[in-house]
This record gives structure tokens, C-alpha cells and sequence, in this order.
């Protein structure tokens, strides 16, 4: 491109959306690195700025490694920009169309760096909002996550009055929200745990809890109907039972009812997909056992 922006070079656009623009660009002391720009119609609009500059801001303040590192946010005549290090490997959401099911201790290292992650945004007072596949960089040869996109989230001292959303609209992805956000209210840390177990489900088995023709029947489901239980997520597919428990329980509707906090789902999961499978009784009681059972 030969374009230039704050001494960050930029070669190539990698990715665009409603609000900004991503490009690969190289930095003489950072190396290479990911630019995002708020998209030059936004300039004006107060409430993309101060979205963007908080999302800026929110990645900042988390400092773990697996979070992808703000490098710096500034504005050069008028254009907000964001730099993060370049993260290897490709999104999750690439890899997991590709290769779902996948096997359960790569499921396991996954979805504990993801509640690691997680939870250390937690520790700093900030609920991300928006935990999916599509925000999360994996690169399967070291198996190392990368979080991405702290766009939507918001800190748990947040009043309704602070809110850049308005009440009576969720804002997250409609597959991966909690039940508790459709509402549009201010969702607490366990609306992030909610979100991991949709992607620990999706990385078992392929597919989602929830299958619906539509948004509006998702909405209804998400709402009113239990999510279907892992076993009966895929023809084939069996898990012991601790597993299904464990990603259940993340599910739950309440979020009174499902873990503590996100690292212990993850860490539960973990040591659910790590135990022994149930091995079969031998001979003729394990054939009766089999009958009834």
C-alpha cells in the first residue's frame, strides 16, 4: 500500500468492518504488527470514537499472554488508531470449521488459555462481552490463543447511565450470548462463561447448542429453551459423563448456576476431558450391565 500512519508502514488490509479498517503494517522497534483504524466517516461520530478509544484503552489494561499486546493508541490529523502485536496462526473460527471435532486435550489447552485470558480481564473490573471464535487467534502447531477485541466490553462498575448501548438491545453475537444480555442490561462476569462453554461445545462437537432457522427463533430458544445436552449434540459423538456436566452447567440459563468464575469452568473442563474414560465390566455382567444400562 506504501501508506504510513504514526511511523507504522502499512502493506496490507487483513480485515474490515462497520467501524474500522485492519491492516498489516511494520514498525521499526515493533516489527510487524496489526493497525486498526476507525474508518474516516467515523470521525465525527462521538459514540464511535469513544467506543473505539475505550476498546483501545480495555486491551491496554490487560497485560497477560494470552492477550494480544497493545502497542500504542494514538490520532494522526484526526484518525484514531490502535496498534497490537501481530499474533501468529489464524482465527479460531477458521480453524474450528476446518477441523471440528477436535480432539479433547486440544480442546482442553484451548479453553483454558481462553478462561486464563478471560480471567484476567476480570481481575481488572472488565466483562469483554464478546468472546467467539472469531475473536480469538489460535496457532495450532505451538497450540497458543491469542484474545482478541475488547470493542463491546465494558468495565462491572459500568452504570446504565455510562452505557455506549441502548437499553432494550443486546450487543454480542446472537450464537454466543448469554440469555441474561438479551435483554439489554449490564451483564456480570458470568455472561463470559456463558460464552466459553458455547465455544467449548462447539469445539467438541462441531456444532452449537442452539440450532434455529432464524435470528428471531434463536432469540426465542436462547430465552425460553434448555440447550441441547452434548451427548445429544452429534450422531456419534459420546462423552463421559463429568464432561457434559461440566459444559451444562456452563450453560446454565441463571448465571447463578453455573461456576464460580470462569477459570474454574475452565479448569474444570480441563480436568474432566483429561480423566480416564469408564471402562467397560468384563465378561458376562459387563453384557447384562449393558443390557439394562
Amino acid at each position: 500500500m506504501g501508506s504510513t500512519i504514526a511511523g507504522y508502514s502499512l502493506h496490507e488490509m487483513i480485515g474490515e468492518g462497520g467501524t474500522s479498517t485492519v491492516y498489516k503494517g511494520e514498525h521499526p522497534a515493533h516489527g510487524p504488527v496489526a493497525v486498526k483504524v476507525l474508518r474516516e466517516k467515523l470521525r465525527q461520530d462521538r459514540t464511535a470514537v469513544a467506543r473505539f478509544v475505550r476498546e483501545a484503552q480495555f486491551g491496554a489494561r490487560v497485560v497477560h499472554p494470552n492477550v494480544v499486546k497493545t502497542l500504542e493508541i494514538g490520532e494522526v490529523d484526526g484518525l484514531h488508531f490502535l496498534t497490537i502485536e501481530w499474533a501468529l496462526g489464524e482465527l479460531l473460527e477458521k480453524y474450528v470449521k476446518r477441523m471440528a471435532p477436535l480432539p479433547k486435550d486440544e480442546v482442553a489447552a484451548i479453553i483454558t488459555q481462553i478462561g486464563d485470558a478471560v480471567q484476567a480481564a476480570h481481575a481488572e473490573g472488565i466483562i469483554h462481552r464478546d468472546l467467539k471464535p472469531d475473536n480469538v487467534m489460535y496457532d495450532p502447531v505451538a497450540r497458543q490463543v491469542k484474545l482478541l477485541d475488547f470493542g463491546i466490553a465494558i468495565t462491572t462498575d459500568t452504570t446504565a447511565d455510562e452505557r455506549l448501548t441502548r437499553a432494550g438491545f443486546f450487543v454480542g453475537t446472537l450464537m454466543y450470548v448469554a440469555p441474561e444480555a438479551l435483554s439489554g442490561e449490564l451483564v456480570g462476569p458470568a455472561a463470559d462463561q456463558y460464552s466459553l462453554a458455547t465455544i467449548a461445545y462447539q469445539l467438541l462437537t462441531g456444532v452449537l447448542p442452539y440450532a434455529a432457522k432464524n435470528q428471531r427463533e434463536m432469540f426465542a430458544l436462547l430465552l425460553k429453551e434448555p440447550p441441547t445436552p452434548l451427548n445429544k449434540a452429534k450422531a456419534g459423538l459420546t462423552f463421559a459423563p463429568g464432561v457434559e456436566a461440566v459444559v451444562m452447567k456452563g450453560l446454565a440459563k441463571n448465571p447463578k448456576d453455573r461456576y464460580p468464575d470462569v477459570l474454574t469452568f475452565a479448569r474444570e473442563l480441563a480436568a474432566a476431558l483429561a480423566a480416564p474414560e469408564p471402562t467397560e465390566a468384563p465378561g458376562l455382567f459387563g453384557k447384562v450391565r449393558k443390557l439394562f444400562g
